[in-house]
């Protein structure tokens, strides 16, 4: 997912995005553990959708301190 798709939500769509991706994340590390995972690189894309999704709500939050 994209950054600018993700500042176009508000904070609470984030953070349940970013729980749906831990779940995702966890499912691709039992595949991998399981030697079920296919396609390795989708592991480090959710890493990154995560890092983004955190560092959208942090952007979010300081802009609302403000």
């Amino acid at each position: 997912m994209k950054a600018s798709e993700l500042r176009t939500k508000d904070v609470a769509a984030l953070e349940k995005e970013v729980s749906d991706l831990l779940k995702a994340h966890f499912g691709l590390r039992m595949q991998k553990a399981t030697q079920q995972l296919g396609n390795h690189s989708q592991l480090g894309k959710t890493r990154r959708d995560i890092a983004r999704a955190h560092t959208v709500i942090a952007e979010k939050k300081k802009g609302a301190a403000k």
